[in-house]
């Protein structure tokens, strides 16, 4: 921990005192696997009071309640014109900036990025908004629609909101695929139809064509580990559609023939749909999903942080850890 001096707002930003952040698997390669960047603060799912505000600013005032938004695209290359700012051509190498994020007391954004926290919704709760729209753009890659069944693999923070937000669209035919105990407990608390450890999945035949006895529409694969991911392409039916969510340093090895013959579809989903911010923080507030069950009971001080993110790591925490930096101590 160090001290640093409180930003002050340029003409078109604002200054936003972080109530609470959530912590990324991205944090955890950053800090614990050695991904970041020198003089960083980490931290970017975060929610908050703007304290100051820049000279040209109008729209955002002083004990305005916020959150951390995406940075829009130029709005010119394909990407953006295809509504996929996230993806712009212009964007920096991921995870190569340096960044200045919630992990601190204070921090300066510019004020086209921060979304106004809708009324009634706390700001813990609210924190949820950023890996909430992670999961919520992999479930609009998988397109998925009623009647289709569904599993995913990893119950930890973006799996857990991915399982919670597709029941909440009605999708009851869902399978949770996760290792430790903890999760597969917050997996069946947020109801789904059934938790297995992958040990106990069903292996397809010593063919690429043959599948297994029931195959899924759509595999959704959050952890970010390699043999989850090799699991879940065999768990597709023909014209199945595999998600990859998570991130992992391990690259996977698929068999192309099996893609081949079962004609599967693989894509990335990485970070947003357009407006899922605003989609994010809408459910949110809706009060369909269980947030209780979704967040971690206590709020984590700076100075317990590195504990939080090993215990994340080992898969001990199942729900959405939160980092109070100015004191706070309750989730909800």
């Amino acid at each position: 921990m160090v001290d640093l001096p409180v930003p002050e707002p340029g003409p078109s930003d604002v200054v936003v005192q972080v109530a609470c952040c959530g912590v990324c698997g991205s944090d955890l390669h950053s800090v614990l696997e050695g991904w970041g960047v020198p003089g960083s603060v980490e931290g970017h799912e975060y929610a908050g009071t703007v304290v100051a505000v820049g000279s040209q600013v109008t729209r955002w005032h002083v004990g305005d309640e916020v959150v951390a938004g995406p940075r829009p695209g130029c709005g010119s290359c394909d990407p953006c014109l295809a509504g996929r700012a996230p993806l712009c051509l212009g964007r920096g190498d991921v995870g190569a900036e340096a960044m200045q994020g919630g992990f601190a007391g204070f921090t300066r954004l510019a004020e086209d990025v921060v979304l106004p926290v809708p009324p009634g919704l706390s700001l813990p709760a609210a924190a949820l908004a950023e890996p909430l729209a992670v999961a919520l753009h992999g479930i609009t890659l998988a397109d998925v629609h009623p009647g289709h069944r569904v599993v995913v693999f990893g119950c930890g923070p973006i799996g857990a909101l991915t399982v919670a937000a597709l029941l909440a669209r009605g999708i009851t035919d869902l399978t949770v695929v996760e290792p430790g105990r903890a999760r597969q407990q917050l997996a069946r608390s947020l109801g789904a139809a059934v938790v297995l450890a992958p040990d106990e999945l069903p292996e397809p035949g010593w063919h690429p064509g043959h599948l297994v006895a029931d195959p899924f529409h759509q595999a959704i694969e959050c952890s970010g580990s390699r043999a989850a991911m090799e699991a879940a392409l065999g768990q597709l039916g023909r014209l199945g559609r595999l998600v990859l969510v998570g991130a992992g340093i391990d690259a996977p090895r698929f068999d192309p023939n099996r893609i081949i013959l079962n004609e599967l579809e693989i894509t990335g989903a990485f970070t947003y749909d357009e407006g899922g911010f605003e989609a994010a923080l809408d459910l949110l507030a809706s009060g369909d999903l269980p947030v209780d069950l979704l967040l971690e009971p206590d709020l984590v001080p700076l100075e317990g942080l590195l504990g939080a993110m090993e215990r994340l790591a080992a898969g001990e925490l199942a729900g959405k850890v939160l980092v109070a930096p100015n004191g706070s101590r309750s989730a909800r």
